[in-house]
């Protein structure tokens, strides 16, 4: 009896020995599920706080640096030092979206319109070449019904008409391209007022515009007399001027001729002036010098002048419009003043 004891004894100890052991495992277990887990690094960005990370604005996060690389970081105070050196407007021009470059004029860019004229003309032969074909099938056609006696006479003749109406179009625009190729005449002597500098003396009233124009009479090879005679008989010299069909500013620049010259306000005054001055060189340049047709085509378009073969086009505006430009810039009074400017 008394040797059974011990033995129960120390069973009871290993056993409790066991539970300690059971229970202490637990309790790690336990604690390890308590801490949370680290979390994997995120970089804070714009794109984060856009996302609502919960990430606070005021927080900056400077971008990793690769080793070797110094970071260009700007503190607060070099901030404050850079913006106070910028120059008057420098801060809202930096805010304001580049402007695009204005395009360079060239002998090129005056050719355009010719080329395009030139090039729709030649796709309208070909349409007009093309109906004549299926005309022509057509009145083929008709013929052997009309012998046939399957149609009347009346119906021949309209299918004979409709033939002759097709072929005559073809006709016509031929004689358009051959007018278009040839080159613009170059007329001799008085018979029209050709690019020569004046010695007039004039003046807008105005004297920055009078700056403006003889600058970019001069930058681009225009007689600043004749921008003055062109833009009196536009604008009277009023900036805010618009003519009912929407040319705009001192030079009255349509909207597509503003664009084509980079103006993207016409009722700035050295931008109107400078886009004006620019179209006018080209159309000297495009009409060999003939003040007359250059003026034509400022009116009326360039395409205009070419359609009726290198003259000025029919309309009663645009031949008073020439007529009362050309006159005044001929004239040969020593002193021309313009009306007390508007601008």
């Amino acid at each position: 009896m008394n040797s059974k004891f011990p033995q129960s004894s120390a069973i009871l100890r290993v056993f409790a020995l066991i539970l300690t052991c059971l229970f202490c495992a637990a309790a790690a277990t336990a604690q390890e599920k308590s801490v949370p887990s680290a979390q994997p690094e995120t970089a804070i960005t714009g794109e984060n706080l856009a996302a609502g990370t919960g990430v606070s604005p005021a927080v900056q996060v400077q971008p990793k640096t690769p080793a070797g690389e110094k970071a260009d970081v700007v503190s607060d105070g070099e901030a404050a030092d850079a913006a106070a050196i910028q120059p008057s407007g420098a801060s809202d021009q930096a805010k304001a979206k580049e402007a695009p470059a204005k395009p360079v004029s060239t002998d090129k860019d005056a050719a355009k319109p010719v080329n395009d004229y030139k090039s729709s003309l030649n796709s309208l032969s070909t349409l007009y070449q093309t109906e004549v074909l299926r005309v022509e099938q057509k009145n083929n056609s008709a013929k052997e019904l009309f012998k046939d006696g399957l149609i009347s006479r009346v119906e021949m003749e309209a299918s004979d008409k409709a033939l002759a109406d097709a072929r005559a179009k073809v006709e016509e625009v031929a004689k358009q391209i051959a007018e278009a190729n040839k080159p613009a005449p170059v007329i001799a002597g008085n018979e029209a007022p050709s690019l020569v500098a004046s010695n007039q003396v004039w003046s807008t009233g105005n004297d920055r515009v009078d700056s403006l124009i003889r600058y970019y009479g001069n930058q681009h090879g225009v007689d600043p007399y004749l921008i003055f005679c062109l833009m009196s008989q536009e604008s009277k010299f009023i900036k805010i001027a618009i003519s009912p069909k929407g040319a705009q500013g001192l030079m009255q620049l349509m909207p597509g001729t503003a664009a084509r010259y980079g103006v993207t306000n016409p009722y700035d005054m050295a931008q109107n002036i400078s886009g004006g001055t620019r179209y006018l060189k080209d159309l000297l340049k495009m009409f060999n010098g003939r003040v007359d047709l250059a003026l034509a085509g400022y009116n009326a378009g360039e395409n205009a002048v070419i359609k009726y073969g290198y003259t000025i086009p029919p309309y009663q505006e645009t031949r008073n419009y020439v007529k009362l430009i050309t006159k005044r810039y001929g004239a040969t009074t020593s002193k021309v003043e313009g009306p007390k400017s508007k601008v």
